[in-house]
């Protein structure tokens, strides 16, 4: 997979990490791996700017997604997955560490870039929670994404309790 990761925030993050854990979530959804994926992180003023601009609300948000060629998961194993651009992320560190801090389940900024990333990719690939049903099936499946990584890297405890803005 081609991942690009641009840090535009002025903050320092894992971008390791950030990296690692969006191509484990495009590898558990079975997406190809010629695809391409950006993410890009931005401070508070861009992510507000972003966050007017497109969804017609005020105020900074945590993540955005912002897709390109709509690819979806492949419906059966035997289906090929699709190949092609999915768009890009934009994480708002400054907005994560504030969420890490103020979570029933206190965790670090870098934590919750994870979450984020997970939760970017999965709007990337047509997942929503705008409707209960979609909700279950969004966050349960980032919540089984992050565990799973977690798991498979010898982290502690399961990943952190959803805390997102948008």
């Amino acid at each position: 997979m081609s991942i690009d990761i641009n840090n535009e925030s002025g903050r320092p993050f894992d971008e390791g990490t950030v990296l690692d854990i969006a191509r484990y979530a495009l590898a558990r959804m079975r997406i190809h791996p010629l695809a391409e994926l950006s993410v890009v992180a931005v401070d508070t003023d861009a992510m507000e700017q972003l966050h007017l601009q497109w969804m017609d609300l005020p105020g900074p948000t945590d993540v955005m997604s912002f897709p390109m060629d709509e690819l979806r998961p492949p419906v059966r194993d035997e289906d090929e997955p699709p190949q092609g651009l999915l768009g890009d992320v934009v994480l708002c560190p400054d907005v994560a560490e504030k969420q890490g801090a103020e979570a029933s389940t206190r965790h670090s900024m870098d934590e919750e870039l994870q979450l984020l990333t997970v939760h970017g990719v999965l709007h990337l690939l047509g997942y929503d929670h705008e409707e209960p049903a979609e909700r279950t099936e969004m966050f349960g499946l980032q919540s089984a994404i992050v565990d799973g990584w977690r798991a498979e890297r010898g982290l502690d405890g399961p990943s952190p309790a959803p805390t997102l803005t948008s």
